[in-house]
């Protein structure tokens, strides 16, 4: 099948680009055809290609299970092969499908020619992109205040537990809403640290091992040497711009994570990395 410029328009990503830029686009495009059940590519790889399906159906499918089907025409993976961010589904034909391709090194070196498409392209994406903060904030927030309610619910729940008589479950009772009270504290959810504000830590050896998520209470850290759980830790959280001694016990280590949980810190220190914090998660919101 031909797809014509014209009905790229039905894509939100080709708003406002003139059929005449859209079938220079088109030309540069290479054609592919897909059997049901082929892959088109797998969760965690390097996106090569930007892909445009113009006939079939392709599912975008998560951990096993299929989360979207897309029908034509319609772009698949367009962020991620114009970020660079690897792929966190896996693309698969429903049907025997047509898409077209063209991979990201000749779509930028034609946006580079082509600055009255690349414009309004990139200014689409970003539109999107931004609808869709937008609307996964709007989630959150209902997300946040029904925490909030159940914090308050388990508050007083145990309160009344422990005000009346004591029975052989109320004990276990309060302990468990203590627990889960305890953890839904917005200070211990765990933050991802942007590039700009890449955080690390430095062993003894002078090594630094990147943080790749992080807390008030909890370091997650790309690998740590020769650790096991239990085992206590010490190293320097460096920062942009400071530096903070810390020290903790392995909860979790595996391949490629391994999970601190950090003791106490001095007021000195806990006001940097509250601060820091405050930082990595202004990135998550939208003002």
């Amino acid at each position: 099948m031909t797809i014509r410029p014209a009905d790229l328009h039905a894509i939100p990503l080709f708003e406002g680009i003139t059929e005449a830029h859209l079938a220079e686009l088109l030309s540069d495009l290479e054609r592919v055809t897909l059997a049901p059940g082929e892959v088109l590519f797998e969760a965690g790889t390097e996106p090569k290609h930007f892909w445009l399906l113009v006939t079939g159906g392709i599912a975008l499918e998560q951990a096993g299970e299929v989360r979207f089907r897309l029908a034509p025409p319609a772009p698949i993976g367009e962020l991620g092969a114009l970020t660079g961010l690897y792929r966190n589904t896996r693309a698969v034909a429903t049907e025997a499908s047509e898409l077209y391709r063209i991979g990201v090194v000749a779509l930028m070196r034609f946006f580079e020619s082509h600055g009255d498409v690349a414009f309004p392209f990139y200014h689409n994406l970003l539109k999107i992109v931004a609808q869709k903060v937008h609307r996964d904030a709007m989630r959150l927030d209902d997300m946040r205040a029904n925490i909030i309610r159940t914090q308050k619910a388990m508050k007083e729940l145990r309160d009344r537990v422990l005000e009346a008589e004591e029975t052989p479950i109320s004990r276990a009772v309060c302990d468990t809403l203590d627990t889960l009270i305890e953890r839904n504290r917005r200070a211990h959810y765990m933050v991802t640290p942007a590039y700009a504000l890449s955080t690390s830590v430095r062993l003894d050896t002078g090594v630094l091992v990147p943080v790749s998520a992080m807390s008030d209470r909890f370091l997650e850290l790309v690998s740590l040497p020769d650790v096991k759980p239990g085992d206590e830790v010490s190293f320097v959280l460096v920062i942009p711009n400071d530096e903070i001694p810390v020290s903790g016990k392995v909860q979790q280590a595996g391949e490629g994570s391994v999970l601190v949980e950090l003791d106490l810190l001095i007021e000195e220190y806990a006001k940097k990395l509250g601060e820091h914090l405050t930082r990595v998660q202004m990135l998550d919101f939208v003002v």
